[in-house]
């Protein structure tokens, strides 16, 4: 699938129990333009190496093609989702998904339903720029949450009205990212791709209903 021997675990993540950590103060939130904010809570998950190394042997990873223009393209990832009322692939997900549910409830209005996961498998692979607008996040206001596990890879954002630089932020280990309010319609997110030699990242998306 790809060369691990670029993967290199987090020395903080040594012998750690896993755990699903807290969020509330110990997330840090940056106000961008337009409504848009984003958190962060860094080594949300610990003992994250060892969920990540799980995921990547039992979650059923395919590949997928799609059409970019006049052509019909790879995606440069590998994917995987669960639906509204599937299980999700380990325990862990289902704990973490919990913890979101009960921190950022109130503020949602709802609960996260779906799973999203992609394997990028090294630096080649990546996610050009967009918003999450299929669906409801095109007209409301909504929550995306992002756990990044395995190596870490720079997450990008820039305002669609452009103007400003990108806002970059290299998550990964654990690190958790929240797109929140008017993010998806107002500002765009990227994985960029990288020329250095990179280990294998997953990517665990969170969305409320109806969210793509």
């Amino acid at each position: 699938m790809f060369d691990d021997a670029w993967f290199q675990g987090s020395l903080l993540d040594t012998d750690t129990p896993e755990s699903v950590g807290a969020l509330g103060a110990a997330v840090e939130r940056v106000t961008l333009s337009d409504g848009a904010w984003v958190d962060l809570r860094r080594g949300w998950i610990s003992g994250a190496d060892e969920l990540f190394a799980r995921l990547l042997e039992s979650v059923p990873w395919r590949a997928e093609r799609r059409r970019m223009y006049e052509r019909v393209v790879d995606v440069p990832r590998l994917l995987c989702f669960y639906g509204d009322g599937e299980d999700l692939p380990d325990p862990m997900l289902t704990q973490a998904r919990a913890a979101l549910d009960g921190n950022y409830g109130p503020e949602l209005g709802e609960p996260f339903t779906t799973a999203g996961l992609c394997l990028y498998r090294d630096g080649r692979d990546s996610v050009a720029w967009h918003g999450d607008t299929i669906g409801r996040g095109s007209s409301e206001d909504t929550m995306i949450a992002i756990m990044s596990l395995g190596t870490p890879r720079v997450l990008a954002l820039r305002p669609r009205a452009g103007g400003a630089m990108p806002v970059r932020y290299e998550v990964g280990h654990g690190d958790l990212l929240v797109m929140g309010g008017s993010c998806q319609r107002t500002w765009e997110h990227a994985v960029p791709k990288s020329a250095r030699p990179l280990g294998p990242r997953i990517s665990v998306q969170f969305r409320p209903r109806g969210v793509r």
